[in-house]
């Protein structure tokens, strides 16, 4: 179901719609369901109230190949006699009507807000009742003016519909909604946990760096928006921005996270009073990444009651903590975990603000960590599908997933794609089940061989490197080799257990040869290190398992040497490195190191982050 287009074909920004259906219930219900899909993203009511605590649902995917519904229980919510339904809807991933540089713009999928509801009810008489999504819905636009996943969204209280999805609506006025052809993706249940408000957190501190600018700071950074809190005139425009630092003035600053956005007001939202004593309101179909929310045209001065933030993530389930006498290790545990929790929204990705893109390296290296302290099972073998709707034929996969079509060309790579083989892994590691690693086994098999119709006497050169170091860079080829090996190495292992005996034969003689043509290349036996003797280059010899056992000892000396003779004690590592270091080194003894690393307080470390 869609409303009419303002225009033939219109896909830029327009008022949300609202949809409504009456019907009537004339016996006892036993037990009631809803089903809905509604895209990009959805709000579902019955009488009056809200249906569930999901927000931003549901779950992105790449919509012409998959699409995820949701179910709810809605027993409780039916009476006898008059009801009425609701399905509000917002563009979110599904109409990226802003021009950005990765294109989503451009998607495949691109289409007007769909949606599709059916409410099921079995009677104590055993009979069933259906509710359709059909043309004999209304349609009607609302006080959503105007919304953007990246931008933000606009309301205007002054148009809200009274009780427009209770049975008590007179919805003479509206229109009928259109009947259209929806995406085609295969539709498939969501079976991860929902996006949920997770906590809310008042003001640590206000400040007025200009008059009449309000600069709300929450004391931590986020993921979500603001809830408002206002009392004034029908028609006062009160506008949100939200930033993660501030400029010397004190006012926020968006200079390195908004350009990337083409169009449009960047992390805005903004509301029109409708003038009827304290308003609450927070926005529906966005959500930012923040820790400061400036506030211009709030009549009056903005106080401890007027916001509050609002954490929106993932609804994890913790299954591990960590806690130890040396508190600069807690307080970096803490920001990890507020990172992993404010870059999950239905798909991993590697900013809640600028991108808010499932950048696949950022997500297998942080895959360990999520598993330790979080419960993120299905969401990643959601995830895990949505890389195998990417996957082309040839074997190659994006950088970013989904995708409207960006990231093929740039942005990937072995360290990048390696993703869609390990994370499996590490889920059949940490929680036994081997399933999600037999439903990807050939296409594992398809990425494996792709890299090796790229490589050149078993060595692979394409694609990102160890991204953005403080200091040293490493060769690309040391790196993307490296996870060449590694995932061979996971398809060797799970042939064995199951039970496919030439597949692994095959792919351990493959892991076999690489990590030959590694040595070759890369190995200085007189100076005992690899490559160009980076942090990375070493640690990544040791943590992919490269290095012999004659040679172990003289490679770990080699990375010490660097890390406190060169280095002062402190990493030098991109994101790559930064995984393989402190590994190599405890698992070769070396834990004092480790600890020299993870304790400093000067750039680069995380405790010069922190201070």
């Amino acid at each position: 179901m869609s409303a009419p287009a303002a225009a033939p074909g219109a896909l830029d920004a327009q008022p949300s719609p609202f949809f409504r259906k009456a019907f009537a219930i004339e016996k006892p219900v036993a037990r009631a369901r809803a089903y809905v899909c509604g895209l990009g993203y959805y709000e579902l009511y019955l009488n009056g109230a809200k249906v569930g605590d999901h927000v931003l649902d549901p779950a992105f995917t790449r919509y012409d190949r998959r699409v995820l519904y949701v179910t709810y229980d809605v027993t409780a919510m039916l009476v006898r006699g008059a009801n009425a339904a609701g399905v509000v809807l917002g563009n979110g991933w599904y109409n990226p009507h802003v021009a950005d540089v990765w294109d989503f713009h451009k998607a495949p999928w691109r289409a007007r807000p769909v949606m599709c509801c059916q409410i099921e009810a079995t009677f104590e008489d055993g009979s069933r009742a259906v509710v359709a999504s059909d043309e004999s819905w209304k349609v009607a636009t609302g006080p959503i003016l105007y919304d953007a996943i990246r931008n933000g969204e606009t309301y205007d209280a002054r148009r809200e519909l009274p009780s427009w999805c209770s049975a008590a609506c007179d919805d003479g006025g509206w229109s009928a909604a259109q009947v259209v052809a929806g995406p085609k993706g295969v539709r498939t249940a969501q079976m991860l946990p929902p996006i949920k408000v997770m906590q809310t957190l008042a003001p640590a501190k206000i400040a007025e760096p200009a008059p009449g600018v309000f600069v709300v700071d929450l004391g931590q950074n986020i993921a979500g928006w603001a809830q408002l809190s206002v009392r004034g005139p029908a028609g006062t425009k009160v506008v949100m921005k939200y930033a993660e630092r501030l400029a010397p003035r004190g006012t926020i600053d968006q200079k390195d996270i908004g350009p990337y956005v083409k169009q449009g007001e960047f992390q805005t939202d903004t509301y029109i009073l409708k003038g009827e004593g304290v308003e609450t309101w927070e926005p529906r179909f966005a959500y930012h990444g923040f820790q400061y929310v400036q506030i211009a045209g709030f009549p009056g001065a903005v106080g401890p009651e007027s916001v509050r933030g609002r954490v929106v993530h993932t609804s994890f389930e913790r299954a591990g903590s960590f806690e130890c006498s040396n508190e600069l290790l807690n307080r970096i545990q803490r920001a990890t975990l507020w990172a992993y929790v404010g870059n999950f929204h239905g798909y991993p990705t590697d900013c809640p603000h600028r991108e808010k893109n499932g950048w696949t390296g950022d997500a297998h290296l942080a895959a360990e960590q999520g598993l330790l302290n979080f419960a993120p099972q299905a969401a990643y073998t959601k995830w895990m599908d949505d890389l195998y709707d990417e996957q082309r034929e040839s074997g190659e996969l994006p950088g970013i997933v989904p995708t409207g079509g960006w990231g093929y060309a740039w942005g990937n790579g072995p360290a990048w794609d390696s993703a869609y083989v390990l994370i499996p892994r590490y889920l059949y590691e940490y929680a036994g089940d081997a399933r999600i690693l037999a439903r990807h086994f050939e296409r594992h098999t398809r990425y494996v061989d792709y890299l090796t119709s790229k490589a050149k006497d078993g060595i692979v050169g394409i694609g990102l490197g160890d991204w953005a170091p403080a200091h040293d860079t490493t060769p690309e080829k040391v790196t993307s080799t490296g996870y060449y090996y590694a995932d061979a190495l996971v398809v060797a292992r799970t042939a064995e257990l199951l039970g496919k005996t030439e597949d692994a034969r095959k792919y351990f003689e493959l892991a076999e040869g690489i990590k030959k043509a590694f040595n070759r290349e890369f190995f200085d036996a007189a100076k005992a290190t690899y490559a160009n003797g980076t942090q990375t280059a070493l640690s990544c010899a040791l943590y992919q398992g490269f290095v012999e056992p004659a040679d172990k000892s003289r490679v770990v000396g080699a990375l010490v040497a660097h890390v406190l003779e060169q280095r002062k004690g402190h990493l030098d590592a991109g994101i790559l490195g930064t995984k393989y270091l402190l590994h190599a080194l405890s698992d070769n003894g070396r834990t004092d190191v480790a600890w020299t690393i993870a304790t400093q307080t000067t750039f680069p470390s995380w405790g010069d982050w922190l201070a």
